[in-house]
């Protein structure tokens, strides 16, 4: 297997990582939150992350992919791990020719559902659950693990808490001297 299909199993194990960080230790009825008109339930966007992620895998087999709605949030995530796992085992099969390039997988697909990945992590904080931060650079990504079981941080913020607003950008953003300050000046320093 060649290193860009490395790094793109490498991206799908970054991708259900986030979305259980993000879901982890939400409220039950987190599913069904919705923060406006026309907004994407959390349940919605896990829903709409498997069609994103078995659109990729189109681009790999051909056909078509249209996931019905399951009935819960908790089955929504059990099929986008499943789907993300096939993906993955896609990419390590040489055998499969890709109708689009590797670049266009990342690009493509894949950034969006990252996105939709994020999206959830905000959709927790305005729903007044906020996900904890932490140094993703150190997080326990494995390429090999896409499943739902995902590490806990091994980088938390310490500083980090539930009921004051996320701190500027900074290594440290307790340390940092004033609210001007840029996140490059703060690493400088």
């Amino acid at each position: 297997m060649n290193t860009a299909r490395q790094l793109l199993q490498h991206f799908l194990a970054a991708i259900a990582y986030r979305t259980q960080k993000a879901l982890r230790g939400a409220p039950d009825d987190f599913g069904t939150f919705r923060a406006g008109p026309h907004v994407r339930t959390p349940h919605e966007l896990v829903w709409h992350m498997t069609g994103v992620i078995g659109y990729a895998r189109t681009m790999l087999h051909g056909g078509t992919f249209a996931p019905p709605r399951l009935e819960s949030l908790a089955d929504e995530v059990t099929r986008l791990h499943d789907v993300l796992a096939r993906l993955r085992d896609d990419f390590a099969d040489e055998a499969l020719d890709a109708q689009i390039r590797d670049e266009q997988f990342l690009h493509g697909p894949l950034a969006d559902a990252m996105t939709h990945a994020g999206q959830l992590a905000m959709l927790r904080r305005l729903a007044g659950s906020p996900v904890p931060s932490e140094n993703f650079i150190q997080a326990g990504i494995d390429a090999a693990n896409v499943g739902e079981d995902q590490p806990l941080p091994a980088a938390p913020d310490s500083w980090w808490r539930p009921d004051q607003p996320p701190l500027p950008p900074a290594p440290d953003p307790l340390r940092a001297s004033s609210p001007s300050t840029t996140s490059r000046e703060s690493h400088e320093s």
